[in-house]
């Protein structure tokens, strides 16, 4: 049932958002030199690579490493406000669609976030699907505390169900933390 509302989900959000993504593509080129659409390998589901697909919200100059470790003045003036609004993550619907990732699941780290792989791999977590959002987000966890995350995902694995994941959905959507 996950795989069929992720698929229908991101198909559907796919077609709809199709005329936002290309304005804001196009408002990303405007704001700074470089792509409009940004592309990094990350780790996906049992310690597989693949290529993530992310409104670019940094300068095409900045280093790449973990957005927590990314200096403040790499991130563009739209990319402020792409991050706040979660914006820089919709073109991951294709992700989700073409089955690299799912809506809701552990976030995809990138292959230097060592001590996160292996704490996932450690407790199992890597057999997920990484989601575009997931419940370490909407607890405020992020990725300078790789050991807190990993639990957080792990949390999210034994108690996985489809009523969690439209709650994490819809705390996501509303920026709020959920309880």
């Amino acid at each position: 049932m996950k795989r069929a509302f992720d698929l229908a989900a991101s198909a559907f959000g796919l077609l709809i958002l199709a005329p936002v993504i290309a304005c804001l593509v196009l408002a990303v080129r405007r704001d700074s030199s470089g792509p409009g659409i940004f592309r990094q390998t990350r780790i996906g589901r049992h310690g597989v690579p693949f290529t993530c697909y992310k409104l670019r919200t940094m300068r095409i100059d900045a280093p790449n490493v973990a957005t927590h470790h990314a200096p403040i003045d790499a991130v563009t003036p739209l990319g402020t406000f792409l991050r706040r609004w979660k914006f820089d993550e919709v073109p991951q619907l294709w992700n989700v669609l073409k089955g690299d990732m799912s809506l809701v699941g552990p976030r995809p780290c990138l292959p230097l976030q060592v001590e996160l792989v292996d704490a996932r791999r450690r407790l199992g977590v890597d057999r997920l699907r990484p989601g575009v959002t997931g419940l370490g987000q909407v607890r405020g966890i992020d990725m300078s505390d790789p050991e807190m995350l990993a639990r957080c995902d792990r949390d999210y694995l034994d108690q996985r169900s489809f009523a969690i994941d439209l709650k994490i959905i819809f705390y996501t959507v509303i920026g709020r933390r959920m309880p």
